[in-house]
């Protein structure tokens, strides 16, 4: 019995916080819209439907989401403004770190 090979590309989740991120929206990215996005990147929601509504449950339950609107998987969504400065943070330490090993080299 051979193994399927992995499919290549971003995981749900990861197209999910690529279109939540890239909404301009101030109360976030309504489900409806989400989907929409997904579509029109070539991702075939209908058929998917059970894997989208758990990629939303766990990135809200991770914390990279945050829901504004609605309970579950429905509702509006958007960023977690504490993953945002965390990011940031740590790219900042990063070039602190590499501005300090330059400068005692």
């Amino acid at each position: 019995m051979t193994s399927k090979p992995k499919k290549v590309g971003l995981s749900v989740g990861e197209l999910i916080v690529k279109a939540v991120a890239a909404s301009k929206e101030r109360n976030g990215l309504s489900v409806a819209a989400l989907k929409k996005a997904l579509a029109a990147g070539g991702y075939d929601v209908d058929k998917n439907k059970a894997r989208v509504k758990t990629a939303i449950k766990s990135l809200v339950a991770k914390g990279t989401l945050v829901q504004t609107k609605g309970t579950g998987a429905s509702g509006s969504f958007k960023m977690n403004r504490v993953t945002e400065t965390k990011c940031q943070f740590s790219r900042h330490l990063l070039s602190n770190a590499e501005f300090i090993l330059k400068k005692k080299n």
